[in-house]
């Protein structure tokens, strides 16, 4: 919920610590927020609050990308503040009716004595929007260069959309402790779905299917499910489940439409993504999408000039798709994104939770769409995808265990000389099959889903955003499944302990509470106390039953409030 000054409640608390922290000059202080909560809009007041107080003088924003310098422009110009973002190193000085400006990292890294002339002369807040990028540069000469430009700043505020950890060249101005970042102010995922109106909830359709390749000057034939696929067969199996001559990727591209069909039902502009391995692959799977949808997707490749203009044209459009290879992959604020394709062979979870990001930012307190990412059904894709609402320390205590693996010799480096992977070429790949569902780091199968489909036709009409997902983990924790057997009862007792059940329906009950604070403009505190008048109990004392009845009632009163 946001408060008088227009804030989210995560956003107010950072900015108070912030100032907490930052009395004097030249202070480092790092946010790590997830994607889609406000990161810009957070800076932004800061820096308002600095210029307000006579702090600063002027503002230098550092970006990954072109697009993102526009974004910030923009941003900026509706609170008052004036970013130059078409500033160019050869310009030498900053126009006087400009607050700052906004630059890429390889712009300073080409010229940081440049950027460390223009801070030196007036009180500075430099802004590192994605601070993990200062990790990244040609021989990761961006750090350095990131130091030499701005350690003679006034202050530095590091944003990041993800929590990093560094295991070579620290990045400037960060904290450590054990190579990990150390947060001045942490929000992450999982936080910002439990406070309800943050973000949206994602689902993960995982997609099976059988890919073919052989190794180059052999005849055999090696074919492998993609859900069977180990760390040695993932890369010719993912290569040719991607391969647009195939069959997997069209059928997924076919899914994921339909699926798009069917949000616009709700949102006539809702939007999808195709996040592509190479160019050649994003044209090809734009060739699809129209066969398929009838409508020409645009494309953005960041090696065109004009991908920052298509991007912000399809923005503010109501056109079905927009493929892309990375430069949509991070920052990039599509609100009306609804679906999406992961169709890249990158495997890190870093890369993974920005992609995911670019679905969960809410378009505003009614957004009830429910975020839809097609992934294939291979590890690591479906550890990250059950893994998205942890905490930002349960990400990097996960990641410092396989460190340790490494270097205890469990699954890491060995003594025995280096084996080069053969090369390998495409046979084909089958049609893709729906393997599974994951929500809320809950992994459903295909005879749930069309359990939860049943269940929702007879009931009639559901409140709005109610998704099957959400019914079958609702069914789930009440002990009704689906039957996996022609003639079995369509009703079984779980075998999940109903101290684990009560824990998950809390969790969804605790979501609903965030949507209805929202819709009332009232604290979770007084929803709480009417629900425990209206049952004579509390949560944390409720039965199932009671629980149960508490997520109807919300249920009822948000379809009032539509």
């Amino acid at each position: 919920m946001a408060d008088a000054f227009g804030l989210r409640e995560w956003q107010q608390e950072a900015r108070e610590r912030y100032h907490s922290r930052n009395g004097g000059a030249g202070n480092n202080f790092l946010v790590v927020a997830t994607p889609g909560a406000g990161k810009t809009t957070f800076a932004l007041t800061i820096a308002e609050d600095l210029m307000s107080q006579n702090a600063i003088d002027k503002m230098v924003v550092v970006a990954p990308t072109a697009h993102l310098r526009r974004q910030w422009s923009q941003a900026a110009s509706r609170k008052g503040i004036q970013l130059d973002h078409r500033f160019v190193n050869a310009n030498g000085v900053v126009g006087s009716d400009f607050d700052g400006v906004v630059v890429t990292y390889h712009a300073v890294a080409s010229e940081p004595l440049l950027w460390r002339k223009l801070c030196s002369g007036r009180r500075t807040l430099v802004v590192f929007d994605e601070i993990h990028h200062a990790g990244e540069g040609d021989d990761q000469k961006w750090g350095p260069a990131l130091k030499q430009a701005f350690e003679v700043a006034e202050r530095r505020l590091l944003l990041s959309g993800t929590p990093f950890r560094t295991d070579g060249t620290p990045i400037p101005f960060v904290e450590y402790t054990d190579r990990r970042a150390v947060p001045g102010y942490n929000y992450d995922y999982g936080m910002a779905l439990a406070d309800g109106g943050v973000v949206r909830p994602a689902v993960f359709p995982a997609m099976d299917g059988e890919s073919k390749w052989r190794r180059s000057g052999e005849l055999s034939v090696t074919s492998v499910a993609l859900v069977d696929t180990d760390e040695t067969t993932v890369p010719p199996a993912l290569k040719a489940a991607l391969d647009p001559n195939g069959e997997w990727i069209p059928s997924v591209l076919r899914e994921a439409d339909a699926a798009l069909t069917q949000a616009r039902i709700d949102t006539p502009d809702a939007g999808g993504l195709v996040v592509a391995f190479d160019q050649s692959a994003a044209r090809a799977y734009a060739d699809i999408l129209q066969q398929i949808s009838g409508e020409r997707p645009a494309i953005a490749v960041s090696d065109e000039p004009e991908a920052s203009q298509v991007i912000k044209d399809f923005t503010d459009s109501d056109s079905r798709w927009i493929v892309a290879v990375q430069m949509v992959a991070e920052g990039v604020d599509i609100p009306r994104l609804a679906v999406g394709v992961y169709a890249s062979r990158i495997r890190t979870q870093m890369f993974f939770i920005q992609v995911a990001g670019r679905f969960v930012r809410m378009r505003g307190e009614e957004d009830e769409t429910t975020a839809r990412l097609f992934i294939p059904s291979i590890q690591p894709l479906l550890n990250y995808a059950q893994d998205i609402e942890k905490t930002v320390d349960a990400v990097l205590a996960d990641e410092e265990k396989r460190v340790r693996e490494i270097q205890d010799g469990d699954g890491g480096e060995s003594d025995e000389p280096l084996t080069l992977v053969p090369a390998f070429e495409t046979v084909g790949s089958s049609q893709a099959i729906h393997h599974t569902t994951i929500a809320s780091g809950e992994s459903i199968t295909p005879e749930e889903m069309v359990f939860a489909k049943s269940v929702m036709n007879k009931a009639g009409a559901a409140p709005r955003g109610t998704t099957p997902e959400y019914v079958a983990l609702l069914l789930r924790t009440a002990g009704a499944t689906s039957p996996s057997v022609p003639g079995q009862q369509t009703a079984t007792r779980s075998q999940t302990p109903l101290a684990d059940r009560k824990h998950e329906v809390r969790r969804l009950l605790k979501r609903k509470v965030g949507k209805y604070s929202i819709a009332i403009n009232k604290p979770h505190e007084h929803i709480h106390a009417e629900m425990n008048r209206h049952f004579g109990d509390t949560t944390k004392t409720a039965t199932m039953d009671s629980l149960l009845k508490r997520i109807a009632l919300l249920d009822r009163w948000l379809k009032e409030k539509q």
